[in-house]
């Protein structure tokens, strides 16, 4: 039958033909309704990797980016957990309204970028996926992402911009995958983040997982704050709320926390500060690539919009640092790489740079409270 899921030497019938375009939903309801049983079939991951390639022959290869050991000579009795943080950029955004003025629209093409979203992920092989602007969750990311051992969650923006663009996929929100063969779940909460006592339409997910090799417990946390300058205050608002749901899920900092978000926010902002400053006794795994220890990257998003160049630290992994090591960080893609266009590209599918991270736990974390 049509909706068969062929096995893996069937190529490009095989799981990326899953993976339906929205204009495509209507016309494969049966595809959509398949069993549970049929859509879970694992798939190996190189496989998937080949179906990728296949489609992006013609796309000039990916960016070598190589990760910086910033271990101390602090050795660990179990195996890291790679975290990776990315805003994905939603598919309606990057079409019907962000205006990348630079970028030909040819480089949007979801059938193309959601191969290149997925070579990067399967490039990295993270153990944890915490992902933002996500407008694709049902038709691609949780079909192929659970057939590859994640557990999935999605929670969307109560009134996302996505909406309002004609074809649009559904709402935009926060995703966060998780290998089930390295963790459990132990508790999950979808939050939506108030300012000023009002709800908001930022949200954030999180979870709090149990190690399967060490027995320890963990949060990890992914969340996308509001936009746009003129927001600070508001940006500050949204982050009190979540430090104080990170507070009582971690019963204050007694778990190990990671956040991963897009916080729109600068480290000049308010909203870094009260991170930096939390009781939580958090530090920004990126700015130990600096010489110092103590700076931010650069950017970690460049775009060219109407308005001009746009070139931004905006992206964030937090730590616990007294019960998380960060063994390892992955270096950004240089001017060069990223080229005089900026972002999106035929090269790179956002407009944000994927964030990658290996975390070990401390093996006295009380120590250092």
């Amino acid at each position: 039958p049509v909706c068969s899921m062929g096995n893996s030497t069937s190529r490009l019938y095989s799981a990326l033909a899953k993976t339906l375009s929205s204009s495509a939903v209507s016309q494969h309801q049966d595809c959509l309704e398949q069993p549970d049983s049929a859509r879970l079939d694992p798939i190996d991951p190189k496989d998937l990797l080949e179906e990728c390639q296949i489609v992006l022959q013609k796309r000039p290869p990916r960016f070598q980016r190589n990760f910086v050991d910033l271990k101390k000579n602090a050795a660990s009795n179990h195996r890291p957990i790679r975290v990776m943080q990315w805003n994905i950029l939603a598919q309606a955004l990057g079409e019907g309204k962000d205006n990348f003025v630079q970028c030909p629209l040819e480089a949007l093409k979801w059938e193309e970028r959601k191969c290149l979203i997925l070579e990067e992920i399967l490039a990295y092989k993270p153990d944890i996926l915490c992902l933002q602007e996500v407008d694709h969750y049902f038709d691609t990311f949780e079909p192929l992402l659970s057939r590859l051992g994640y557990q999935c969650t999605f929670f969307p923006k109560p009134w996302s911009p996505c909406l309002d663009v004609e074809q649009n996929n559904g709402p935009d929100g926060c995703a966060l995958f998780f290998l089930k063969d390295r963790f459990k779940l132990v508790n999950s909460a979808n939050i939506r983040l108030t300012a000023m006592k009002l709800k908001t339409n930022q949200v954030a997910i999180a979870q709090t997982l149990k190690c399967n090799e060490t027995g320890r417990l963990f949060c990890i946390a992914v969340t996308h704050l509001k936009a746009r300058t003129g927001w600070e205050r508001f940006r500050s608002a949204q982050g009190c709320d979540l430090l104080q749901n990170l507070k009582s899920i971690t019963q204050g900092a007694k778990i190990p926390l990671i956040i991963c978000g897009d916080f729109n926010a600068e480290p000049t902002e308010e909203v870094y500060r009260e991170f930096s400053n939390s009781s939580l006794n958090l530090n920004s795994a990126y700015k130990l690539l600096s010489p110092d220890g103590q700076s931010e990257p650069p950017y970690t998003t460049w775009k060219i919009r109407p308005s001009g160049e746009c070139r931004h630290t905006l992206d964030y992994i937090w730590y616990s640092q007294h019960a998380l090591n960060v063994n390892s960080a992955l270096g950004l893609l240089t001017e060069e790489q990223i080229g005089p266009n900026r972002l999106p590209s035929f090269n790179y599918p956002s407009d944000h740079l994927s964030l990658v991270c290996d975390f070990s736990f401390n093996q006295d974390p009380d120590r250092l409270l």
